[in-house]
């Protein structure tokens, strides 16, 4: 994130220098302050993040099938979590209690030629095709996709409730000129847009385009 609003505060000079005399000028300077004091307050917190990252790295790197076995794997998940419980560090002793919380599902049995091998595949395998039912990780909350594309999610996803044989493709094609409702689509957009925010490499493409729809402007 912190890297993040350091490019966009970049984009947001980069406007500013060319002094186009307009009125949005002056909340271009008052944003871009406040992102460089916001960046300044949590300079040291960053730095120690940082550090926290690389843990959860290593961490994620032992669930990689193609960085050996299950049982290698294993062996450095346990132990990353001894290592990270005797730290006496608060929030690496947590990741530890995390890790064995999960530990469980993670590897399980010999490895053999199955679709579904640990509680990670498993919880794919429930997800179809019910997205807005309630899944194994046991959260009660709505999840994004829902409040987005809910609309016509829902319906979706239910047509089949009813019905024991696949759709036809003459039973379809009163929908296919069908378009989501307005508010819907300007949720997809704020979406996307969001998704390539976050993309370390469509961010700079993103904030290229807004450069040039600013400098483009009467």
């Amino acid at each position: 994130m912190a890297e993040a609003l350091q490019e966009v505060s970049e984009s947001l000079q980069r406007n500013l220098e060319a002094k186009k005399g307009r009125r949005s000028e002056k909340q271009l300077e008052k944003l871009q302050g406040c992102i460089e004091r916001g960046l300044q307050a949590v300079e040291q917190e960053h730095k120690q993040i940082k550090e926290y990252v690389k843990e959860v790295k290593r961490v994620e790197a032992t669930l990689d099938r193609s960085k050996g076995s299950s049982e290698q794997r294993k062996k450095r998940f346990d132990r990353l979590k001894r290592r990270l419980k005797k730290s006496g560090d608060a929030t690496r002793m947590q990741m530890a209690v995390v890790m064995a919380a999960f530990a469980t599902g993670l590897f399980c049995g010999a490895e053999v030629d199955q679709e579904i091998r640990d509680n990670l595949d498993l919880e794919r395998w429930f997800r179809l095709p019910k997205g807005h039912e309630r899944r194994i990780h046991g959260r009660k909350h709505a999840g994004v996709r829902l409040l987005q594309a809910g609309a016509t999610l829902m319906p979706t996803l239910d047509a089949h409730k009813d019905r024991d044989e696949p759709f036809k493709a003459d039973e379809l094609l009163g929908y296919k000129d069908a378009k989501p409702p307005k508010q819907e689509q300007e949720a997809m957009h704020r979406r996307n847009v969001m998704r390539r925010a976050r993309s370390k490499k469509q961010r700079t493409i993103l904030l290229a385009e807004l450069e040039r729809r600013y400098l483009e402007a009467p």
